[in-house]
């Protein structure tokens, strides 16, 4: 095959990669280096006050952490284990005044207490990674027991792939409304579905409004929603694998199991990475849901960082602050990102 004069050229290259560099810049990096300007001064929406640089100030409050270990007071009447309030504790330390407990562990007769200038970030930190391990195995699971089911050679297994992928293209806004009618503690279907079955009428749980609860049931919303995409992922690396693979081992008495785990599982392993990330970047970003289901609560336990970057930086007009919350994430991520193709380099290379 002949080769034009030029086909190969460095111009030529950067002639196919400029449209798609400069939306890049435009839309994301122009908007990450205005963010990056804000994190140094206390901009607001709408104040009538000028802008003024602050420096590392928002840094400071965000990222601000120390460590306090209480003594127990005693037992109470109950025979419970009594410890000092938050506002005893600052008493007894007067440097932690501008710091709030953030949350705390009892561990040998002790409770060690994080105090945060910004309390809400680490606990939304904590609900995002809780979420993401709970997300994970919940919808990559069932994207590849879907994957296989209807990757068999039934009749109607077109119809059941359209089934599957249906939540997907469901709008998240709409999706996150039928399943807060569903989980609704009064009349909710789960709850009517759980009484029926249970023959008792006060039977099933405040799904949104019981901190224990609402975090898990956002994160079963999500799988629900997001495992067709997976699916599809997943069916694409199922139809890449050889039969001829298959039915050597069914020839060398492998049974369904021993199939699974010796021909399927290592064929799919670019596959399942792939999946594996990717699901863990959009559990990462959960902000949908939290606003239409639960908005942030209660009591914190479903507010996750991304939720809490924007209510400070919309709801509460702090941008300066809002993009400081922003950008630390996104070292976060980065920094796991890293991390997970260090890790998956090291298996390559194994």
């Amino acid at each position: 095959m002949k080769r034009t004069p030029g086909q190969d050229s460095p111009f030529a290259v950067a002639l196919f990669a400029s449209p798609a560099l400069l939306l890049f810049l435009l839309f994301v990096g122009l908007p990450m280096l205005l963010a990056a300007g804000a994190t140094l001064t206390n901009h607001r929406l709408m104040s009538p006050e000028p802008t003024q640089y602050v420096g590392l100030d928002n840094y400071r409050r965000l990222l601000a952490l120390d460590l306090v270990v209480v003594e127990p007071l005693g037992a109470g009447a109950d025979g419970e284990v009594r410890y000092p309030t938050w506002r005893q504790i600052r008493k007894q330390h007067p440097d932690l005044g501008g710091y709030r407990e953030a949350l705390h562990v009892d561990a040998g007769g002790k409770r060690i207490v994080l105090a945060a200038t910004d309390p809400l970030f680490y606990r939304s930190l904590i609900n995002t990674f809780l979420f993401a391990a709970l997300v994970l195995p919940l919808q990559c699971g069932a994207a590849l027991g879907l994957a296989i089911l209807v990757n068999q050679k039934v009749r109607g297994r077109i119809f059941f792939r359209t089934v599957y992928f249906a939540p997907v293209v469901t709008s998240m806004v709409v999706a996150s409304i039928v399943w807060a009618f569903m989980l609704n503690t009064d009349r909710g279907m789960l709850n009517e579905l759980l009484r029926g079955l249970l023959n008792d009428p006060n039977a099933g749980p405040d799904w949104l409004g019981d901190s224990h609860y609402a975090l898990p049931a956002i994160a079963l919303m999500s799988a629900w929603q997001g495992a067709g995409f997976q699916m599809l992922v997943f069916l694409a690396g199922l139809q890449s694998i050889s039969p001829e693979l298959y039915e050597a081992a069914t020839l060398m008495g492998a049974n369904a199991w021993q199939r699974f785990v010796h021909v399927t599982l290592p064929g799919l392993r670019n596959t399942i990475i792939f999946v594996l990330v990717s699901t863990t970047l959009l559990a990462f970003g959960l902000f949908t849901q939290v606003d239409v289901m639960t908005s942030g609560g209660p009591l914190d336990s479903t507010s996750t960082v991304v939720y809490h970057a924007v209510r400070s930086g919309f709801k509460e007009q702090d941008i300066g602050y809002g993009s400081t919350i922003t950008l630390v994430f996104f070292v976060i991520v980065l920094a796991l990102s890293a991390l997970q193709r260090v890790l998956v380099s090291k298996g390559d290379a194994k």
